[in-house]
């Protein structure tokens, strides 16, 4: 359990990263990457908890990091 969570870390900060790095959002590194790990984070007590999600852990991780991409900076924006 301690390596999957630790693994959901860093697949989500790499995701953060790519996003950047490619263009995807224009949020900054550090934010993006905080915006992945927080949302990755979220995705991972949910499935332990509700058992939610798919059965790869990695998959969970990229699915929620993109989708925290998404959602949270639009949100904010006016």
């Amino acid at each position: 359990m301690y390596l999957t969570l630790m693994g959901t870390v860093v697949i989500a900060g790499i995701v953060g990263y790519v996003a950047e790095r490619s263009g995807f959002t224009s949020n900054g590194y550090i934010p993006s990457i905080i915006i992945c790990v927080g949302g990755a984070f979220l995705f991972y007590f949910v499935r332990l908890m509700f058992g939610i999600g798919f059965h790869a852990a990695g998959w969970n991780a990229i699915v929620s990091s993109i989708g925290a991409l998404i959602i949270v900076p639009f949100h904010w924006k006016r």
